[in-house]
């Protein structure tokens, strides 16, 4: 079974990361968060990694492949988003996924804390009997989508980056008959009043630590 992992990031420069949360942190803080919630979720990658045998790929916005090498490690693969809204870029990334004989592909940001290893694992499992698995976001978006096959209607016509674009992906995937298998709800960080999720998660993981 040919898996892949695609992973939504972009490079934390001040000024063009985590733009929203600029006023409550500031340029700097705000390309802070960045990088530590890519750097958190890439840490549950590596967990994945040591239960499935999975072919990860990092499509990034902004820097390049040389500074996402000395960010992150030359031991990724990493590929630059690309122009066009997100559903263009999603479309991309899977298409050129399943072309290459991936048979199971999930795509996640890294705006989600609260996702874990044992969560993705759960996403892998799904595709295995439904075509298509969601993580639903509490602000009406998704922070997983994967599949088994290309579904490419999925991502045509879609509000992107409003409280709607899960409802209008679940009402595409009835119309085409396609069963769909849900993650539980969690939180995206994109506000300055979503940054508690954060903390919170950023806390439970230093203190297990201890």
């Amino acid at each position: 079974m040919q898996q892949q992992l695609i992973v939504f990031t972009r490079y934390p420069e001040p000024g063009n990361a985590k733009t929203r949360l600029i006023p409550a942190l500031g340029e700097e803080g705000a390309a802070m968060l960045s990088r530590q919630m890519t750097e958190h979720t890439l840490r549950q990658v590596r967990s994945l990694q040591q239960q499935l045998s999975i072919a990860v790929e990092i499509r990034f916005a902004g820097g390049t492949i040389e500074r996402m090498q000395q960010w992150l490690g030359q031991d990724w693969t990493y590929t630059p988003q690309g122009e066009g809204d997100l559903g263009d870029r999603l479309t991309r990334s899977l298409q050129t996924a399943f072309a290459g004989g991936i048979q199971q592909a999930i795509v996640i940001g890294t705006d989600c804390p609260e996702l874990d290893s044992q969560q993705l694992r759960e996403a892998f499992q799904a595709l295995e009997q439904s075509p298509l698995v969601l993580g639903p976001a509490n602000d009406g978006g998704y922070y997983l989508i994967g599949m088994n096959r290309f579904i490419p209607e999925l991502f045509a016509n879609i509000a992107w980056s409003t409280s709607t674009v899960l409802q209008q992906t679940l009402e595409i995937a009835k119309t085409l008959k396609i069963a769909i298998a849900q993650l539980p709800m969690l939180s995206d960080v994109d506000y300055p009043e979503d940054l508690a999720v954060w903390f919170g998660c950023h806390n439970r993981v230093n203190s297990t630590n201890v």
